[in-house]
This record gives structure tokens, sequence and C-alpha cells, in this order.
């Protein structure tokens, strides 16, 4: 009996040290900080294993560096735009877009991220109309195919796509393929090495040396990222796989926005993901002009392409999502399948709908991650009070990551509006300063409200006592999730 609860002891007064490690070693974000005390807490011994997996600090490291001559020509490009700038040489295409210089100087001066004005954009809601003009891309590329994409599924899509990045090698297309580790691991390796084969050059992200484990399991790459020939790019929320155009029949029809975009802002994505590639495959890519051309759209469209993750100590793309609902004075528009906000972005939203701004959140009416959904359904339940409306998308799943202020400024990319998005995965973000892509983006956003559902103070106040103990239990853990 003594050695029973001296052992208790003992493990009980590790788990206190331990906790003072985490609370010591933890400065970034005290609610995270905290939430790890209680896992810590509820599971001895076998939390500080998982905060030991999980909780990696890269916000010291550099992961994604560029070589001298790339920084000395991206640096001028910078330069130039901040000069022009400041002597208010920078003429808007789309007057209303002036109320909104203040989002893109705080990215071009702070955050480096370009700001260009010459594209065209065409956005997608649909897997099959996306992927079969992604297709016809690839089919028509003369130099080069680049693909970053988080999760790639080894089935009927998969394949395809695999099988056309090898035709185009054997072409003599240059194709680069970049996969995360987690999100691709069911790829085989003998697709793998038929890709090699053909000449594909393939690269994984966060690739771990262990069959089964993967110690930045935690940190994973979440941007989608098409580049062909330098001219056209696609950036959003669809990812490879039969589910994404609607062939799982457990999901049904998948909802998500992606955009396809041509002119200088396809610039910062090849940039985006020569960093990332650069990182993961070790390849020196010299920034040579062919991968660069000079745009030859006419268009007028001004975006912004900005990225995050854990290797910044700023929150990029939270950062802008906070000023964006801040600036709005007329209606704020989410779409998002999940919504787990820290208190900055939960605070600039109950105060924009206490100061009588029209905001809107539509989230899925079904979990594909329960501690999640149930986060997702505690934050907006408790937004209702402020004014704010929110809806569940029936059809199907959402999973359209998408922002709408004032029918002029808008993000479509590769965050959510969860806490996951703004510090531990790497994401990418077109921010579209437009009216007409902005109102085009928030006719969509009314047309599903043809098949959401209200979720009404009143209906979520009626909520069961087992679904009061999910939200309770998942709101704790959300800084976790």
């Amino acid at each position: 009996m003594f050695d029973f609860f001296g052992s208790v002891s003992l493990i009980y007064i590790v788990n206190i040290v331990m906790a003072m490690v985490v609370i010591f070693l933890e400065r970034k974000d005290p609610t995270a900080t905290l939430a790890w005390v209680l896992v810590l807490l509820i599971f001895p011994g076998f939390g500080f294993l998982f905060y030991l997996l999980l909780a990696q600090n890269f916000s010291r490291k550099q992961l994604f560096t560029m070589k001298i001559y790339a920084k000395k020509t991206f640096g001028n490009y910078i330069s130039i735009q901040r000069k022009l700038f400041n002597a208010g040489g920078l003429v808007f295409n789309d007057k209303n877009v002036e109320n909104f210089k203040d989002l893109i100087k705080m990215n071009l001066f702070f955050h480096d991220f370009s700001y260009t004005q010459n594209n065209e954009i065409k956005i997608y809601t649909d897997g099959h109309d996306k992927f079969k003009n992604l297709f016809d891309d690839i089919k028509n590329a003369k130099h080069h195919v680049h693909m970053e994409y988080y999760i790639i599924k080894n089935d009927n899509l998969g394949r395809s796509l695999m099988k056309l990045l090898s035709e185009k090698a054997r072409e003599g297309v240059e194709v680069r393929l970049l996969y995360d580790s987690v999100g691709g691991r069911q790829l085989k390796c003998e697709e793998i090495e038929h890709l090699k084969e053909a000449g594909v050059k393939v690269a994984v992200f966060f690739a771990s040396s262990l069959p089964f484990f993967n110690f930045k399991i935690n940190y994973r790459n979440h941007r989608k990222i098409v580049v062909v020939d330098g001219r056209t790019a696609y950036i959003g929320g669809f990812n490879v796989g039969d589910e994404y155009i609607g062939m799982n029949e457990k999901i049904g029809n998948w909802r998500d926005t992606h955009v396809r975009i041509s002119g200088d802002a396809v610039i910062d994505l090849q940039t985006r993901f020569f960093l990332d590639w650069g990182y993961a495959s070790k390849e020196d890519v010299m920034f040579l002009p062919e991968y660069f051309p000079d745009s030859d759209r006419g268009g007028s469209i001004g975006i912004q392409i900005i990225s995050s993750g854990p290797d910044k100590q700023d929150e990029v793309i939270k950062s802008s999502y906070v000023k964006m609902i801040n600036s709005a004075k007329k209606s704020i528009l989410i779409q998002t399948p999940y919504f787990v906000p820290d208190a900055s972005v939960f605070e600039s939203i109950k105060i924009a709908a206490m100061s009588g701004v029209d905001v809107r959140i539509m989230i899925p009416c079904k979990p594909d991650h329960p501690f999640v959904y149930w986060a997702t359904y505690w934050y907006c339940g408790s937004l209702l009070q402020y004014g704010v409306k929110v809806y569940t998308y029936e059809n199907g799943f959402l999973h359209a990551k998408t922002l709408v202020i004032d029918g002029t400024v808008s993000s479509v990319g590769t965050a959510n509006f969860d806490m996951r998005s703004f510090r531990l995965n790497f994401e990418c973000n077109a921010l579209i300063y437009d009216t007409g892509t902005s109102s085009a983006l928030r006719d969509i956003f009314t047309e599903d409200l043809n098949y959401s559902l209200e979720l009404t103070r009143e209906l979520y106040l009626e909520r069961g006592i087992v679904i009061r103990f999910k939200e309770s239990m998942s709101r704790l853990l959300a800084p976790l999730l």
C-alpha cells in the first residue's frame, strides 16, 4: 500500500515539474499553455509525451530562405512598391478599395507581401469545374507545372492527376509535386516511383524517417497551390480526391471555394511554391526569368498573396482577418468548416455585430472532426446574443474558407477561422481588392443560404445536455485542436 501511494505521489510530483517546464517553454500563447497544463493533469505522464510530440516551436527557425540573388530581385520589387505607396503614386483601379489601403500597407510594409492589380480571377465552387479547368491547363503547359497540395488521395481523381503529370514530364515539361507527409499518406511508394521514373520531381513536406511516427505531425503544410508556366495559378480549399468532386457517398456534395488567377499575383504564388519546394526538396532552385514571365494579361483586379505558419512570430493571416473585420461598415460574410477563433478574432466579430454591421457565419451541418465541430458550435452559439447570424449548410459538406467585407474586399484561400490555421498550419490566402469579385462571392454566399438553416438563439438554447458536455470539453481543448 505504501509503495502504491508512494508511486502515485511520485507520478504527480513529476507531473507538476513537467507542467512547470511547459509553462516555461510555451511563452507564445497563455491560452495554449493552460490547455497543455490541463492535458497534463488529465493524462499524467502521457500528457508530456503528447506535448513533446505536438508542441514544437518553429517561430525561431527560418525554415524558408531565399538565396541572395532571389532576395535582391524580390527585395527591390517590394522596395519599389513601398516607395510608390508612400509617395501616393498608387492609383487604385477600383476606387472603393481606397478604404482598405491600410490593409494593403500592413501586409506590404510589415510582411513583405506585394500588391498587384493587373489580375483576372475565375471562381470555382464545384470540384468538377475546378479540376476540369486545372487538367486542361496542365495539358496545355509548355514549360513547367508546379503543384503543392495538403491532401492527395490514392483514388480515381488522384491517379488521374498522377497519370497526367507523368505524361507532361515525358513530354519534357518540368513537373514538380510537393505534398504533405500526413495529408498524402495514402500515396503508395510504387506510385511515387512511377512519377519519378517519368521525370516528375517529388518532394514531401516534413517527411518522417520513421515509418509510423512523425515528430512534426502537429504542423501541416495546408497550402494548395498550382502554378502553370508562371502565367496561371490556382489557390483555395480543394484538395485532390474523389470526395472533393462529390464522389464520397458518406459525405455527399462537397461545397468549396477555389480561384484561378492570371496576372502578376502569379509571381507571388510561384515564389511561395519555390520557398516551400526548396525547404522540402533541398533543391537549389534558381529564380530564373522563365519561371516569372512578363504578364500578358490586361486584368484590373487587385490581389495580395499572403502566407503564414508556425515559423513566423506574427500570425499574418489572422492579423489580416482582424483588420478586415474591423474595417467593415456594412457586412461581414464568413464561410468556414471550422470556426474556433482566438480572443482577438472573437472580440472583433462581436464588436462589429454590436456596432450594427451585418455579420453572417456559415458552417457545415455535419462534422468531419467531432471535437472541432463542437468547439465551432460553441463559438458560433456564443456570438448569437450579440446579433451575429449563424447558418448551417445542409447540402453536403461546406469546406470553403472565404471572408467578404462590404462586398468590396475578400479573402479566398486555405486558412480556416481556427487557431490551428492561425498558429500551427502553413497556410496561404489571396486577399482580393475588387468590388466585382467580392460581390460575386457575396452572391455565392446568398445562394448558399437557400441550402442552409439558421441557428437561432432560441434553437441553440434548446440543445441537450450531451451536446453541452461535448461543447464544454471541446472548448477547453480548442487551443490544441
